[in-house]
C-alpha cells in the first residue's frame, strides 16, 4: 500500500469532518453563499478520496468508517441549512424527510446493536444515492430545489437504507465495502 497516497485519501475525507463545523457557523452566520460553496466542496470531496481509495487501492476500514462519518456529517449540516434558510421546503415534504430519518435510524440501529459500530457498506446502490443526494442538495442551495430529482433521489436513498437493513441483518459480521445485497446473496448461496 502506498502510504502517501493512504494519508492524502483520509486527508480529503478528514477535510468533510473539518469543514461540518465551520458549515454550520455559516448556517449561525447567515452566510449561504460560502455555506454553498464549501458544500460543494464538500461533496467534491467525497467523489474524490472515493476514487483515489479504488484507484491506487489503498482502502481501509479506517478509511471506510472515517468516510461513512464524514458523509453522514455533511449531509447531516445540508439538512440543518435548508432548515436554517428554507424550512419550508422540509415542512412541505416532510412525509418523505421523516420516512428517510426513519430508515436512517433504524438501519444505523440495527448496525450500533449488531456489530457496535456504525456500518460502511459503500454499496453501488449508496454510492449513487450519494451522487443524488449531492446534486439535488449543491443544486438546491444554487438554484433551489428540484422536485423530480428530489422525488428520485428519495426512492433510491429509500432503497439504499432497506438494502443495509437487509445486510446488517445477513452479514454476521461486519464488512465494509460491500457491493450489494445481490453479491452478498450470490457469496452466501452460491459459493
Amino acid at each position: 500500500m502506498n502510504k502517501h497516497i493512504y494519508y492524502m485519501v483520509n486527508a480529503i475525507t478528514a477535510y468533510r469532518l473539518i469543514a461540518a463545523p465551520i458549515l454550520l457557523l455559516l448556517i449561525t452566520n447567515n452566510q449561504l453563499k460560502t455555506f454553498s460553496i464549501l458544500l460543494c466542496i464538500s461533496f467534491f470531496t467525497d467523489a474524490i478520496d472515493g476514487y483515489l481509495a479504488r484507484k491506487y487501492d489503498v482502502n481501509s476500514l479506517l478509511g471506510a468508517k472515517l468516510d461513512s462519518v464524514a458523509d453522514d456529517f455533511t449531509i447531516a449540516v445540508a439538512i440543518i441549512g435548508i432548515i436554517a434558510f428554507e424550512p419550508d421546503f422540509l415542512w412541505d415534504q416532510s412525509i418523505f424527510v421523516i420516512t428517510l430519518l426513519i430508515l436512517y435510524i433504524l438501519q444505523l440501529s440495527i448496525s450500533l446493536i449488531k456489530y457496535h459500530k456504525m456500518s460502511s457498506f459503500h454499496t453501488y446502490l449508496a454510492k449513487v444515492a450519494a451522487v443524488l443526494q449531492a446534486a439535488f442538495l449543491i443544486l438546491f442551495f444554487i438554484i433551489g430545489p428540484i422536485y423530480p430529482l428530489f422525488y428520485f433521489m428519495v426512492l433510491v436513498t429509500a432503497l439504499d437504507l432497506l438494502e443495509e437493513i437487509v445486510l446488517a441483518y445477513l452479514l454476521p459480521k461486519w464488512e465494509a465495502n460491500v457491493k450489494g445485497l445481490y453479491w452478498v446473496l450470490k457469496r452466501k448461496y452460491l459459493g
